[in-house]
């Protein structure tokens, strides 16, 4: 991309590490730590690696508002087309103060909150969060009719059980 740099990146070798490496964002510097047996070819291949991984960790958790109601509209147009202007959401963002859920929706003034807990998560999970409250804006219970338009996304069952384990990780009971 023009304009883009590449950043400072520090290279640490060490004895100890085996097979691992990993990289950190140190102010300007991107540290990149490495096996001490790993030849210059193999260096400079996981420097390019991880300079890739980091940068899609940061796109992840700079998405914005605007992004999550494009999202949204993408949604709505592949999945909820039928349901007209009452699928579209009035507004669409990310809140900080929401730890005991994945999202929210207020289908009485149409607004959609997503918590930021969900923000670095895999894409297909952030749109089945945005499908199940968008099928809220619907049907604003939890009945059958509801999951039949949640269900519309193909990622829906997989989706849960990702969210089923992060809880499970963090040791805090599901939402829903």
């Amino acid at each position: 991309m023009a304009g883009t740099r590449k950043p400072v990146v520090e290279v640490r070798r060490s004895q100890r590490r085996r097979r691992t490496v990993s990289a950190y964002r140190d102010g300007e510097r991107v540290v990149v730590l490495i096996p001490d047996q790993f030849s210059r070819a193999e260096e400079s291949e996981w420097v390019d690696r991880m300079l890739a991984r980091l940068a899609a960790r940061e796109g992840r958790l700079a998405r914005s508002d605007a992004e999550l109601l494009a999202r949204a509209t993408r949604l709505i147009k592949l999945y909820l087309a039928e349901h007209g202007t009452q699928a579209v959401p009035t507004s669409v963002r990310w809140v900080t103060n929401q730890n005991g859920r994945w999202g929210s929706c207020t289908p009485d003034d149409g607004t959609i909150r997503l918590s930021h807990r969900v923000r670095d998560m895999p894409d297909w999970v952030i749109d089945y969060v945005l499908m199940h409250e968008l099928a809220h804006l619907i049907v604003p219970s939890h009945n059958a009719r509801f999951w039949a338009l949640v269900a519309r996304y193909p990622k829906t069952e997989r989706a849960r059980g990702y969210l089923e384990g992060v809880a499970a990780a963090s040791g805090t009971p599901p939402p829903d």
